[in-house]
């Protein structure tokens, strides 16, 4: 799957062998659904950037925050030994288990 990448949000490129089109949808937004589609990567590209503008149109328009991709926080579910190893490293290192998380998973995701 591509990626799009317009004023801070991110949209999928997909293609629908049933309909014969490229679609694609704004990825983190779980309020709000911003789709598009195109027949060419062109056409889907101007599509994703319009609905992205139409929707930051709509929320000033509303006086309402848009929304944004991803909000920082994220919850995930690990086995009771992991979560004491990742404690006791973090300890050693005299920093929280969160900022141990948040520097692994930096580290891990600057490599791709």
């Amino acid at each position: 799957m591509g990626v799009f990448k317009y004023k801070g949000y991110s949209g999928s490129v997909e293609y629908s062998e049933k309909d014969d089109c490229l679609f694609g949808r704004v990825l983190g937004m779980n309020k709000d659904c911003i789709s598009y589609e195109g027949q060419t990567l062109d056409e889907l590209r101007k599509d994703f950037e319009g609905a992205v503008d139409d929707y930051l149109c709509m929320c000033k328009s509303k006086g309402i925050a848009p929304q944004k991709p991803y909000s920082g926080t994220l919850n995930i579910r690990i086995s009771p030994e992991t979560h004491g190893k990742i404690a006791e490293i973090a300890m050693v290192r005299g920093i929280t288990i969160n900022g141990f998380i948040r520097s692994a998973l930096e580290n891990a995701t600057s490599k791709i």
